[in-house]
């Protein structure tokens, strides 16, 4: 008896080993700067990652938006299920550390019916008994799995704050999107009124034999172009209301609307800030490296099985023929004992076991070098394409203007039987679109911010 509690603490004492490499964060790659930054912009350690949503998207529709989106969006539900899911296996990978208890109890009667050589008889037989195992985790095979399960559990959370980010920035791009529909079909529209003006006034100075039935056609035909962006515009403005409302997890259904296009605030500049702190703040790069670390102690695990499994098991109850003598001294039963279990030839199995989970190892750790590579490249990308759609919509600008101009110059020439309709026709068009592009550099504008506000990780907290 001494003996065998002697065995159970020299067992338990030896669980603190454990096989396998212990996790070191990888040196990660990161510039110095973020490419893409303007020459003159000065270092700041703020960055726009760090802003909540609603305090860089201030539209308060947009905000009623995101926040539906937030509550409703599968995407964002699936990945909720999922951390649960997450938990729920983390606990049943921790419960193989402890030992397993159970009980049981048993009241057998049985009677023998009179026979030629003996006479009827009748017994019962009542057992209670308490019985436990303990596979002890003497070369850390549980608590590696564990680690995994832990690692697993972080990453499904890093997950779905990924998964808010992406969220955030898809419902406000789909909304400045839409901003920039209506927009340009009320364009479309305040045209079509002017140019049908216009083109009565043509014929009536047709019929009066000012002018020639030609300048009528090519006064029909801005009417006609005018007219044909007006159901496509529609067309395009009830599919992206059909794509928000998804977005928010509703059935396809009209969306209110806030603040115009041209009345979206946009920061005059947008700090990135540390390059260092983006592997801290994007949630795909610290999911990645959770994933690492579950590959990591996947290791230890294949690497325990190289070893003895060792365990201990007993079980103690009573056991009597009478239920009034069940629970005294001598219908008292009890065993206990251990087992030892030493792989001799598997044919490679465990070798290979190992092998994989160091591939395994290898490929997680070069997706995370690759998850932050392609970090960097997205705030890069995005700082780009802020700074480029700012100039953009500034020669935008001074195209529509000087189109605008244009147009009201032919005017005045036509009007004054200076030039034909032709100009005023190619002059009205090319102010039309002038418009109708300003109206695109300005979403882009938009666009841009969302971009850099999500590459920078933003949007989850």
């Amino acid at each position: 008896m001494n003996k065998s509690i002697a065995l159970v603490v020299i067992a338990v004492l030896g669980c603190g080993c454990t096989v396998g490499p212990n996790y070191k964060k990888p040196v990660a790659s990161v510039p110095a700067t973020y490419r893409g930054l303007a020459p003159d912009a000065p270092p700041s350690t703020a960055s726009l990652g760090d802003e909540k949503w609603w305090d860089v998207f201030q539209d308060e529709q947009l905000r009623t938006l995101i926040r539906t989106a937030l509550q409703q969006n599968y995407d964002v539900r699936i990945a909720g299920a999922r951390i649960l899911a997450a938990q729920a296996q983390l606990g049943i990978t921790r419960a193989d550390q402890f030992p397993s208890v159970s009980g049981g109890a048993s009241l057998v009667d049985q009677r023998t019916a009179k026979s030629a050589f003996f006479p009827a008889f009748e017994t019962g037989v009542g057992q209670v008994n308490v019985s436990a195992t303990w596979e002890l985790d003497f070369w850390g095979k549980f608590r590696r799995a564990t680690e995994a399960a832990r690692a697993i559990l972080l990453a499904s959370e890093s997950a779905r704050q990924e998964v808010i980010v992406t969220l955030v920035a898809n419902v406000s791009a789909a909304y400045f999107q839409l901003r920039a529909l209506d927009l340009e079909l009320e364009i479309s529209q305040r045209t079509l009124v002017s140019r049908r003006e216009s083109l009565r006034l043509t014929q009536v100075l047709a019929d009066g034999g000012s002018t020639s039935m030609l300048d009528v056609r090519q006064a029909e035909q801005l009417v006609f172009t005018a007219a044909a962006e007006i159901p496509a515009l529609e067309q395009q403005i009830e599919q992206q209301e059909n794509l928000i409302s998804v977005l928010l997890g509703k059935n396809p259904d009209a969306v209110t609307r806030g603040q115009k296009l041209t009345d979206q605030p946009h920061p005059p500049d947008v700090p990135p800030g540390l390059t260092s702190s983006l592997l801290e703040r994007r949630p795909d790069i610290r999911a990645a490296e959770q994933q690492l670390i579950a590959a990591n102690a996947e290791i230890g695990v294949a690497r325990a099985a190289y070893f003895p499994q060792i365990s201990l098991s007993g079980n103690g109850g009573f056991e009597s023929l009478a239920l009034t003598r069940l629970f005294s001294g001598p219908a008292g039963a009890w065993t206990y004992g251990a087992s030892l279990s030493q792989p001799i030839f598997t044919a490679g199995r465990i070798r290979s076991n190992v092998l994989l989970a160091e591939a395994q190892q290898q490929s997680t750790l070069l997706f995370y070098e690759q998850t932050i590579q392609g970090a960097f490249r997205s705030v890069s990308d995005a700082l780009i394409a802020d700074r480029k759609s700012k100039e953009f919509r500034v020669q935008e600008e001074l195209l529509f203007q000087s189109a605008q101009d244009a147009a009201r110059l032919s005017h005045m020439r036509y009007n004054g039987g200076v030039t034909g309709y032709l100009e005023v026709l190619t002059n009205e068009t090319n102010a039309f679109s002038a418009e109708l592009g300003l109206v695109q550099a300005q979403l882009n504008e938009l666009l841009a911010l969302v971009q850099v506000y999500q590459s920078l990780g933003g949007g989850w907290q």
